[in-house]
């Protein structure tokens, strides 16, 4: 017999008081403020039960809710809340794990309680934590000991007492306090930032209200379907609905909160960031200032407080301190100045230029195109305007002008594209091949739909390569991998994201009718894409003809470092006509391209600061002793500063000295792009030779009679001007 949802919850809460008077002599004997325990809303166990029944229902994977889900939805909620392991105690992972393989049968059922307990023990460790924080800041640090702080706790042993947790939060805050020293601020500067930051932690945590609890909850049980199945709280579907009409002002940036950090996912094309080539997914903004003002630490806010400090009306300056995703652990942070703007639909536009290069004694004009996302003005299109934005209509008259410049070879710049319409990229496909199908999409029910090329005509035939890198996703990896199945083009770079798969939006409020409250939505996976020969984009997505080193390590950005991504697989093939261009070239094309990145100076560096970077963020631990890291940060301002004159001695300039400002023009080349050019350079040489060879006598004869009337029409044109 079930009883009452109200008996349950105060049940519920009588079993946490006791959990927490058991907890508490474990710890420290400190005056706590816990704030009041957190309990589902009425609501709640009814939308539960419905996303329950929709994720079974609508998922590509149709997977069940079994004791299995139930495991890995415990481990998943666990560590959203505490993935560094720097509040639970190991007792306390022993108290949960009798939930782990309940936890479907209460979900099911709307039983939210257990998801709520672990929730309100999480508040109390906060508390806990932050207490022994703030205490440990008021005491003087010290800075000549040998030892370390392990950065990366994801995978250390849980503490096994308060004593042991103690040490690690004493390191914790000894290390951002040398990060502070070594950033300019004094003694009473550290303690001001450190006592404000941990405050706004402990706010933060005691804020939470049970909507976004809940949203925790049945978000840890809607990942272990994939990385892109989630439920959006209403006020999270609201933001979510702004940010995809890029209806705000600011600094064209999708934030997330991680670990007290405020952490970049994604970079809007055409915004401020996109545009200062500055900012990158992953890094973390952990300060803010307006225009001149003074920079205040951000870590530990709620993400809507920071993100309401970053917006702000259009023309405004803000500046961001970043600790960067591509520097070693503990280099400097970077300030980065930005006015904010619109998300103008003309600044994600694709753009080109025309550039002219000599290679082995021989002259190639070569046609650049960036596409920063595959958009389309979907409103203009409705209003029946004809001269309507979207990408394939501007590539179209960019070729077209490439094409009237005479140029030998087009190159198309994917890198950082995140996607966007699926519809723009089967278009753009068509305007390099004949005609035939672009991608497969298959759905739940095992149907699989064939997405052809809506345009027989071929605007562009020529030689062409395609640069894409790791955040090359979703409606990129769609163009790449028909360019690249079809033989059109040769593909360069990285391997791209991996992201093949299709999510639909559900309302629960048509399903769920709550008079005065709002359920949210579902965004459920229904399909996955296939590329013409077969393979899907998902997981593995497109391997590039000519691989470059990357800053991104394929085990931790990307598809295929999610832990229950989707995997790749394989359908039958779709019927298409090859239009080989490339195959033949290749081992020649990989070859050349090697010989010139082995004596390419801008390129080794490349190499080396990957290798650099990749070798210490696998260290894991950091140095508390002052002397060794300002060492290691002298170390670097000296390598940087060498290479920087290293470049200016090429040029012709005159060295800087050590506290030089490197002037902002002097930025590092892109020896991704040049190289490509390159190679581009390389198959349109091939591909010249390879018809010169094919060419018979009859065929040169009248090739030479076609010139001398063309000379001739010339001429005669000429002289009548």
């Amino acid at each position: 017999m079930k009883l009452p949802i109200r008996t349950r919850q105060l049940i519920s809460k009588i079993a946490l008081a006791a959990l927490v008077f058991f907890f508490a002599g474990q710890v420290h004997t400190v005056n706590l403020y816990p704030s009041e325990n957190l309990t589902p809303e009425k609501q709640h166990p009814i939308v539960a039960q419905y996303i329950t029944k929709l994720l079974k229902q609508y998922h590509y994977n149709h997977q069940d809710i079994n004791d299995g889900v139930s495991s890995e939805t415990l481990d998943l909620y666990i560590r959203s809340l505490d993935r560094s392991r720097l509040y639970f105690l190991a007792s306390d992972l022993a108290e949960f794990e009798k939930y782990r393989y309940s936890l479907d049968d209460k979900l099911n059922a709307g039983q939210l309680d257990v998801g709520f307990l672990i929730f309100n023990t999480f508040k109390l460790r906060v508390e806990q934590r932050i207490q022994y924080a703030l205490q440990r800041i008021a005491q003087p640090f010290e800075f000549s000991a040998d030892e370390y702080y392990q950065i990366d706790r994801e995978k250390a042993p849980w503490a096994k007492s308060g004593a042991e947790l103690d040490d690690i939060w004493r390191k914790k805050i000894k290390h951002e306090a040398l990060n502070l020293k070594l950033a300019g601020k004094d003694n009473a500067g550290i303690a001001k930032t450190l006592t404000e930051r941990y405050r706004s932690i402990n706010k933060r945590v005691q804020q939470y209200n049970s909507e976004e609890v809940f949203q925790v909850v049945i978000n840890s049980l809607a990942e272990t379907y994939d990385p892109h199945t989630s439920y959006l709280s209403p006020i999270a579907a609201e933001n979510f609905e702004i940010d995809m009409s890029l209806s705000f002002e600011g600094i064209g940036a999708q934030l997330v909160t991680e670990d007290d950090y405020t952490k970049v996912v994604r970079i809007i094309p055409g915004g401020p960031a996109d545009r200062s080539k500055e900012l990158w997914s992953d890094d973390k903004i952990v300060g803010v200032a307006q225009g001149d003002g003074e920079m205040v630490d951000v870590i530990g806010w709620r993400l809507d407080d920071v993100v309401k400090r970053i917006r702000g009306p259009k023309g405004t300056p803000v500046r961001l301190e970043i600790m960067s995703a591509q520097g070693a652990p503990g280099s400097p942070n970077k300030i980065l100045n930005l006015v904010r703007d619109e998300i103008i639909l003309e600044e994600r536009a694709a753009k080109s230029e025309t550039v002219e290069l000599t290679y082995e004694g021989k002259k190639y004009k070569i046609g650049v195109i960036n596409i920063p996302t595959f958009y389309s003005d979907l409103e203009a299109q409705k209003q029946g305007r004809k001269e309507y934005k979207s990408t394939t209509r501007d590539v179209r008259r960019l070729l077209a002008e490439l094409k009237a410049a005479n140029v030998d070879g087009i190159l198309i710049d994917l890198r950082r594209n995140g996607g966007g319409s699926l519809q723009e990229a089967i278009e753009l496909t068509g305007l390099f091949i004949k005609d035939g199908p672009v991608v497969q999409v298959k759905y739940s029910s095992g149907s699989v739909r064939i997405e052809n090329d809506p345009d027989a005509e071929q605007v562009y035939d020529g030689p062409m390569g395609v640069l894409v890198d790791r955040l090359s996703a979703s409606a990129s990896e769609i163009f790449a991998g028909a360019i690249q199945d079809y033989g059109r083009g040769i593909i360069l770079g990285n391997r791209t994201f991996g992201k093949g798969t299709v999510q639909n939006l559900l309302s629960l409020d048509r399903i769920v009718n709550f008079p005065d409250q709002k359920a949210g939505q579902l965004k459920v996976t229904v399909a996955k894409f296939y590329r013409v020969a077969g393979s899907s984009t998902q997981h593995r997505g497109v391997i590039p003809d000519v691989a470059y080193p990357s800053y991104y390590d394929e085990t931790i950005y990307g598809e295929s470092s999610e832990i229950h991504a989707l995997p790749w697989d394989e359908i039958a093939p779709s019927m298409f006509q090859l239009d080989d261009q490339v195959s033949k070239y290749l081992s020649g094309l990989r070859l050349n391209s090697k010989k010139r990145t082995e004596k390419n100076t801008e390129f080794q560096f490349l190499v080396e600061d990957i290798e650099r970077f990749r070798k210490e963020r696998d260290e894991d631990f950091i140095t508390l002793r002052e002397a060794d890291r300002q060492a290691e940060r002298e170390s670097l301002e000296a390598q940087k500063l060498a290479r920087t004159n290293e470049r200016r001695q090429a040029q012709g300039l005159k060295p800087l000295k050590q506290g030089d400002e490197i002037p902002k023009d002097e930025d590092e080349p892109d020896a991704i792009l040049e190289e490509s050019k390159y190679v581009v350079a390389d198959l349109i040489a091939m591909t010249k030779a390879t018809r010169t060879a094919a060419r018979t006598p009859v065929e040169d004869a009248l090739n030479s009679d076609k010139a001398k009337k063309t000379r001739g029409t010339a001429s005669t044109k000429k002289s009548q001007n």
